[in-house]
């Protein structure tokens, strides 16, 4: 299976940003992003470098601890969320650029406290 190159930047730090994430995952049309800055430049290149997709300044006025990063022909769609089962199995790529499967996810109510699980691998 091909494998993405997902670079997560902020825009908000010096002249040319500051290095949110730098993570490699199979390909895949949604990635999962922990604990996103308000605004993010994504980019996402194939194993020959080749840009996949980009989404400049992304920023959601939802408060949540989670994002889907939705790519989307050539750009890429930012949704904050609480996630759900149908996130189960999702990459999930964190600050610094650690990728790992979601597991599960729990969400007190009113956004209090949540729990979740994540694998990691070794491999892509």
């Amino acid at each position: 299976m091909a494998a993405y190159t997902w670079d997560l930047r902020n825009p908000d730090g010096g002249m040319l940003g500051l290095e949110f994430a730098r993570g490699v995952a199979d390909a895949t049309e949604c990635m999962l992003a922990h604990s996103l800055p308000e605004r993010v430049n994504v980019t996402v290149t194939d194993e020959a470098g080749h840009v996949v997709a980009k989404g400049d300044e992304l920023s959601s006025d939802a408060s949540r601890p989670m994002a889907r990063l939705w790519v989307r022909g050539d750009r890429i769609e930012r949704e904050n969320v609480w996630p759900d089962d149908s996130d189960h199995g999702r990459p999930v790529i964190l600050p610094g650029g650690e990728v790992g499967i979601l597991c599960s996810w729990w969400n007190a109510d009113d956004g209090s406290e949540w729990r979740w699980q994540v694998e990691f691998s070794n491999s892509v």
